[in-house]
């Protein structure tokens, strides 16, 4: 506060001296040589007027706050109010120094020459010394800073403005904007806060290449999401940096002018999936649901999702106590920060393939829908142990559907995979035998409804290439992909887990459920693009090499979508498999699928595996 009020009192010092000053000069050329040469009287009257010229200066500045204005918040608008009150003042003056006798203010005409240097330049001075700070700050942060950032921005507009003025106040931003972008034709060719602007946004690379860009940001806030895909499309044949504001849409308020990194999601150039989860929260509001593998990425996504809908009773299960755990006490956070005392949550370790644990669980809490996320997902690890597949995907899959059948649950939904169409590897063939299951139980069950929703790789789950070429990148690199021509489809884990919640609305017997994700992505693509996001540069600062296809990998998954002949649902973008015919051999399949326990040999177990799931063919290598 001290310090506000010496500053206050420093520009009103400045302002009385230079209206007093340029009081004075208002009559350097009234024909008189010299201030000596005017009369005693003259000479008082002179001084009375140029401290009366100071002191109107100094109450208007009062009255109307200006000294209340922060200097680095000074604005043009400030500049003319201040402007404004000088002239007027300085209109008052020069009356008077017409109507006041010349015995007492000596006038000739000349006066208006004086007086017009006079007004024009305290106005000047006026206006700069508040402006003076700002350049001041801005010449001593480029000064002392570290190297800048060279920087693009996509936008001449008001978003433009506000990462053009953080660049050049914040002491923090290292960014040296060189060039905007923007396809307006009445901005591209002019200047912008002293900035070229070129465009249109279709020539960006070329743009980058002429000014040497470093890292690009995107400044439009009302930006479509279709619109800023094509853009990151676009960058992505660039090797910069790519950041941006919040859209609309995600802004936190209307002073939200962060910088986000762009994400992976981003980088898919694909729309985001959405889904209305309206009819989902009246499905699941007030009722008891059991999420199996809870601490999973997919799981503990579901358990967010589902606590939202506010069921009377949660029941996180899984066999791994760590990651559960930590869900648990997300929750238990979120209930005594928000006061959400209407939920029972009940967290419990056990594995699915334990029936007696599976039985003790639904008999005593009796759920109303079971999410069943439980599985092995790794491939490679799979193909070693594929007895534990088994174990987890099929046992497991098969104990939680029987007794949701016995105990009368209403909606059992199976999480499965892509890597169940024509499957390869064991976790695909394992997850295939869980959806035979699933389509069994829902022919035979009087009460229960069950069906399968079938997506492809998750963005950031446990096990995806994200988080292993994040860390690599971290490392120094190399990227390590098993084939450059591979290809994958995916998705955001909100996304899968909306799909998921919504399909178990949809359920009705027995339906596997595909989701529409557009065309599939390239690794290749996805690794240079997150070299790129990192600031780096693919095969310059971060190789990517190539490792050779693993044990029971693809270079493509199938999600086996048609949409000529699929059934669509109310989502149109969500389709039902037509459905197969349903393996009456299924309980002594189960049977045989559990001699794998007992065999010592990898290629034995997946033999028997190939002989229980017809569309399986065992990887060679």
């Amino acid at each position: 506060m001290k310090r506000k009020i010496w500053i206050k009192l420093i520009y009103i010092i400045i302002d009385a001296i230079i209206a007093f000053g340029f009081g004075l000069f208002s009559f350097r050329y009234s024909g008189v040589v010299g201030f000596s040469s005017f009369t005693e009287t003259q000479k008082i009257s002179i001084l009375i007027y140029s401290g009366s010229f100071a002191l109107m200066h100094i109450i208007l500045f009062l009255v109307l706050k200006v000294y209340n204005i922060l200097s680095a918040n000074f604005s043009l608008v400030d500049a003319m109010k201040i402007g404004l009150v000088s002239f007027g003042i300085s209109a008052v003056g020069l009356v008077l120094i017409i109507v006041i006798p010349n015995k007492y203010l000596f006038f000739q005409w000349q006066e208006l020459l004086s007086w017009s240097i006079s007004t024009i330049i305290t106005i000047i001075l006026m206006i700069s010394e508040r402006f003076a700070t700002r350049f001041l700050k801005l010449f001593k942060t480029r000064l002392v800073s570290e190297k800048t950032i060279r920087t693009l921005v996509i936008g001449a507009g008001a978003a433009g403005k506000v990462v053009v003025d953080d660049s050049r106040y914040n002491k923090t931003n290292k960014h040296n904007i060189v060039v905007m972008v923007d396809d307006d034709p009445n901005k591209i060719g002019g200047v912008f806060s002293n900035i070229p602007v070129k465009g249109p946004i279709n020539e960006i690379n070329t743009i980058i290449d002429f000014y040497d860009i470093e890292e690009v940001i995107i400044a439009i806030a009302d930006l479509k999401e279709e619109r800023l895909h094509e853009i990151l499309n676009i960058l992505s044949s660039s090797n910069v940096r790519v950041r941006r504001m919040p859209l609309l849409s995600e802004m936190q308020g209307p002073n939200d002018i962060r910088m986000i990194d762009v994400n992976l999601d981003d980088l898919l150039c694909r729309e985001p999936v959405k889904l209305d989860n309206h009819e989902v929260v009246n499905m699941l509001k007030g009722k008891t649901v059991l999420i199996t593998g809870a601490g999973g990425s997919i799981g503990s996504e579901l358990v967010r999702q589902v606590f939202y809908t506010h069921p009377a009773t949660l029941i996180l299960f899984d066999i791994y106590e760590n990651s559960t755990y930590d869900i648990q006490q997300e929750l238990v956070r979120k209930m005594r920060n928000e006061n959400i005392k209407d939920i029972n949550l009940v967290t419990l370790i056990g594995s699915t393939y334990n029936e007696q644990r599976v039985e003790q669980i639904i008999k005593k809490y009796k759920p109303d829908y079971i999410y069943h996320a439980a599985a092995y997902k790794h491939v490679p690890l799979m193909e070693d142990s594929p007895q534990e597949a088994i174990r987890t995907n099929v046992i497991g899959t098969y104990n939680v559907a029987k007794l949701a059948d016995k105990y009368g649950v209403k909606k059992m939904v199976l999480v499965s995979t892509d890597k169940a169409v024509r499957p390869t590897n064991v976790m695909g063939a394992t997850k295939r035998f869980a959806e035979t299951i699933i389509q069994y139980y829902a022919s035979i069950s009087k009460g229960t409804k069950y069906a399968a929703v079938r997506f492809g790789n998750v963005l950031g789950s446990n096990g995806s290439v994200v988080p292993l070429f994040k860390k690599q990148i971290e490392d120094g690199g190399p990227i390590t992909i098993t084939d450059k021509s591979i290809i994958r489809y995916f998705m955001t884990i909100p996304e899968a887990v909306s799909l998921i919640l919504q399909c178990g609305l949809f359920a009705e017997g027995g339906e596997i459920f595909i989701l529409d994700m557009g065309k599939p992505v390239k690794i290749l693509d996805l690794a240079e693009k997150l070299i790129r996001q990192a600031g780096l540069v693919p095969y310059v600062d971060i190789d990517i090499v190539e490792t050779g296809l693993r044990p029971g990998e693809k270079l493509f998954e199938e999600l086996l979508l048609d949409t000529e002949h699929q059934k669509k649902t109310e989502n149109n973008r969500i389709y039902i498999e037509e459905k197969e015919e349903i393996n009456e051999r299924l309980e002594s399949d189960v049977i045989e699928a559990s001699r794998a326990f007992k065999m010592d040999e990898t290629s034995d177990i997946k033999n028997l595996l190939a002989s229980l799931i017809a569309t399986y063919t065992m990887d060679k290598n």
